[in-house]
């Protein structure tokens, strides 16, 4: 089975999240780990048989133009301001097909019950396209804006990345509710 990873990153804790969240798939399926950067908008290739995204939560949602221009502003080193998660969705076809797709995203820890999430707009992004969600969304908590991440949060992606790759190789996902 083969698994696409895509991430946006500002501050670098996203990205790596996302390659813990790999490590963790790569015990029970293939995956790539794609920054959406460098991602063709849209581009999803034939082969990709479970789907992987997340990124920051920025302004109770994915990232929009205007706020990766102020994590710039912030000191941020990675991603582009043009172009997020959120344009990368918009652009992949309007029916995957009941493909698998989890989301996650990163969220600074002392907003733990802000009631908005990148990995919930992704979700419902996903599942608009006819996605299939195969594992609940999971948020992963950074102690400042710029990072770093919180005490054993990668250890968590890793295990969250587990629990998706022996779930789908199980074929016990039933759809799920994004929450």
């Amino acid at each position: 089975m083969k698994a696409q990873l895509v991430y946006e990153s500002m501050f670098g804790n996203s990205e790596k999240v996302a390659r813990a969240v790999g490590e963790g798939l790569a015990r029970y399926v293939d995956v790539e780990l794609h920054d959406v950067a460098d991602c063709t908008p849209g581009a999803l290739p034939d082969d990709v048989e479970l789907l992987v995204v997340g990124g920051p939560t920025h302004a109770f949602s994915m990232s929009r133009q205007a706020t990766r221009e102020d994590a710039i502003r912030q000191g941020a080193s990675q991603g582009v301001a043009a172009r997020g998660l959120r344009e990368w969705l918009a652009g992949l076809p309007a029916d995957l097909r009941r493909l698998p797709f989890a989301t996650f995203d990163t969220r600074v820890s002392r907003a733990r019950r802000i009631p908005g999430s990148a990995a919930r707009s992704a979700a419902r992004a996903l599942r608009r396209r006819n996605g299939r969600i195969v594992a609940a969304t999971e948020s992963f908590y950074v102690n400042d804006v710029a990072g770093p991440l919180a005490d054993h949060e990668l250890t968590r992606a890793i295990l969250w990345g587990e629990r998706i790759g022996a779930s789908v190789l199980r074929g016990s996902t039933g759809d799920l509710e994004a929450s």
